[in-house]
């Protein structure tokens, strides 16, 4: 993407990192890199790396609130972001106004079929 290639972990057991997450909610209707249609009301997000699909919890570091989403497309390809998160996601732990914030994503699970 955009002259730099990304390689997908096979496996996210232990995952945990600190960055920078966005939101993302105008490209409702389009295709996700899983082929599920993106529902920006839902709680998914977007990871460069993580496998697909994968449940991760992403606390905003401002206020301490979590949501639980599943990574189900490709981003951001933005520098410096960690994470795009559908708009519902990114309301229910406060990110929603401001767009950016500081965030922990910790590893859940995999509901890969075959993991």
């Amino acid at each position: 993407m955009r002259g730099k290639t990304y390689h997908p972990m096979r496996s996210a057991t232990g995952y945990s990192e600190h960055g920078i997450a966005s939101w993302y909610g105008s490209e409702s209707g389009n295709r996700t890199a899983m082929g599920t249609r993106f529902n920006p009301h839902g709680l998914t997000a977007a990871h460069k790396t993580l496998p697909l699909p994968t449940k991760v919890r992403v606390t905003n570091l401002r206020n301490g609130r979590s949501v639980d989403v599943v990574v189900n497309d490709r981003g951001p390809f933005k520098k410096n972001r960690l994470i795009d998160l559908s708009h519902g996601a990114a309301k229910k732990i406060g990110l929603d106004k401001q767009g950016l914030g500081k965030v922990k994503v910790e590893y859940l699970e995999s509901l890969a079929v075959n993991p």
